[in-house]
């Protein structure tokens, strides 16, 4: 991500509000999918090392999302997000509780009211934060164990992973050749298990071979990679029987994955234009749960991701060259 993206923070102690605008190099179906989606949310909410898991959600107004936020150490601290107003890929506003798994909300701590606000311009999408707190008392309590800090952190875990992912996978895709592939999921044993593949199919790793998180750059927009996860794959390609492709990489937990047989495998069509994407996109899709529609991703691809109305998971990926 681009450190010249815009990111404002600011507090109003008179009227008892924190303001947030920061800039994505995505564009807005994109942004607006992983803000709203409890599969991408849990991915990147939760500041490092904590991590967030969704017990439902319904995005509506009325709707609510229940969640609980886990420490290292394993403590549960629990969540509702209660929608009041949704303006499709606009805004949406909730009031943020504390509670109990049940979705009780604790009356010993203060809830607050948010107003994000989503705009874009030349594919940078912008989302205006505004959150409003009961009291000076408690607007100074968030302020004074952290939020900036974890909200900050939390903002950058969804755009550190699926931009390096997609990087590699560029480098590795050298035209726009249909090709079908196989995309696995691990929590943690992807160099075991694609050694093991290698091994059978006797074919050697395309591209740069094994690469791992250690490898990705820090910036401003991207804080160095925890010590326990560098060493785990990022990226991985092995071409095996018929020409078909194997890809793969570690989702750990501590980036906030919580992987479950079912959602650790995907098949990824690679098809050779933008028309044959959006067809199979729509056919294959219909009936089924949506997870991210066809956009043009600022990794450079026309992308997107759904389960059909089977539970199979699939990727569409068209590489703009």
């Amino acid at each position: 991500m681009s450190s010249n993206l815009l990111f404002d923070f600011s507090v109003n102690k008179e009227n008892n509000s924190i303001h947030v605008k920061r800039e994505f190099n995505a564009n807005l179906a994109l942004v607006w999918e992983a803000w709203t989606n409890p599969v991408i949310l849990d991915q990147w909410w939760a500041p490092k090392p904590y991590k967030t898991k969704t017990k439902s959600m319904d995005f509506r107004e009325g709707g609510t999302w229940l969640y609980s936020m886990i420490s290292p150490k394993d403590e549960i601290h629990w969540c509702k997000a209660e929608y009041k107003k949704i303006e499709h890929q606009k805004s949406y506003s909730y009031i943020d509780n504390f509670c109990d798994e049940n979705g009780n909300v604790s009356e010993k701590f203060p809830n607050s009211f948010w107003r994000n606000v989503f705009g874009e311009n030349a594919e940078i999408t912008s989302v205006s934060i505004t959150i409003q707190y009961e009291s000076l008392e408690a607007l100074e309590k968030v302020i004074e164990v952290g939020f900036k800090e974890g909200f900050t952190m939390a903002m950058q875990n969804l755009d550190q992973y699926i931009e390096a992912k997609f990087k590699l996978r560029k480098q590795n895709k050298t035209s726009n050749k249909a090709r079908v592939c196989t995309y696995l999921n691990f929590d943690g044993k992807t160099e075991e298990a694609f050694l093991f593949y290698q091994k059978v199919f006797k074919t050697a790793f395309s591209g740069k071979g094994i690469e791992r998180f250690g490898e990705i750059p820090a910036s401003a927009g991207h804080p160095p990679v925890a010590e326990e996860i560098k060493n785990m794959v990022l990226h991985v390609e092995l071409p095996i029987t018929g020409n078909h492709i194997l890809m793969g990489t570690d989702a750990p937990k501590e980036m906030g994955f919580t992987l479950t047989k079912g959602n650790n495998m995907h098949i990824c069509i690679e098809p050779e234009t933008r028309e044959e994407a959006d067809r199979l996109f729509n056919e294959l899709s219909a009936e089924g749960h949506i997870t991210m529609p066809m956009a043009d991703m600022f990794f450079g691809a026309y992308f997107g991701e759904f389960s059909d109305k089977y539970g199979i998971n699939w990727m569409i990926n068209f590489q703009n060259k």
